[in-house]
């Protein structure tokens, strides 16, 4: 499909059949994630993934409770990498640029979900801490975003959108 017709297709979904990803699909996923833009091309992130049911239930519960997350048969955990920024770009390095790397990377993960077949939902809600012990992360990452992946068990509808001229300004 096309970007226009990617972008069209790729819902937030929170319903997560009981069906496994095939290997393939999911190392064509990483392979984009791995061609993410990134600040200074530091790749400044780290990805955990998330096969195990124990943990993606931890997660959910990390999640205040958001339990379709543990549902999904992989959930992929981004965590900046401030540390991987700060040498070069010193604190805006360490506080934004590692940051937007990690949402970026989660970014090209959610499309390539869509391309590939797969739904997803960005999880932007939880308690660091618990996500954080629950991939047993070292206190070097700062996890940023969960991107639970899976095949749909649910079709939501298209969603209305602000208009393109409510959030620009021509200058």
């Amino acid at each position: 499909m096309d970007f226009a017709e990617l972008v069209l297709a790729r819902r937030s979904v929170r319903s997560f059949a009981n069906m496994p990803i095939a290997p393939d699909k999911l190392d064509a996923l990483l392979a984009a994630v791995a061609r993410t833009p990134t600040a200074g091309n530091l790749q400044a992130f780290h990805v955990y993934v998330v096969h195990d049911e124990r943990c993606r239930e931890d997660l959910a519960a990390a999640s205040h409770q958001q339990m379709f997350v543990a549902d999904a048969p992989v959930v992929l955990v981004f965590c900046a990498s401030p540390e991987r920024s700060a040498p070069r770009y010193a604190d805006r390095g360490r506080e934004l640029y590692s940051v937007q790397d990690a949402t970026i990377a989660c970014t090209y993960a959610m499309l390539s979900a869509t391309d590939l077949g797969l739904s997803s939902v960005w999880i932007g809600a939880f308690d660091d801490d618990a996500v954080a012990e629950a991939v047993d992360a070292p206190d070097s990452l700062k996890p940023v975003a969960l991107l639970p992946i899976g095949f749909a068990a649910e079709a939501p509808a298209l969603t209305d959108r602000r208009s393109v001229e409510e959030f620009t300004t021509p200058i």
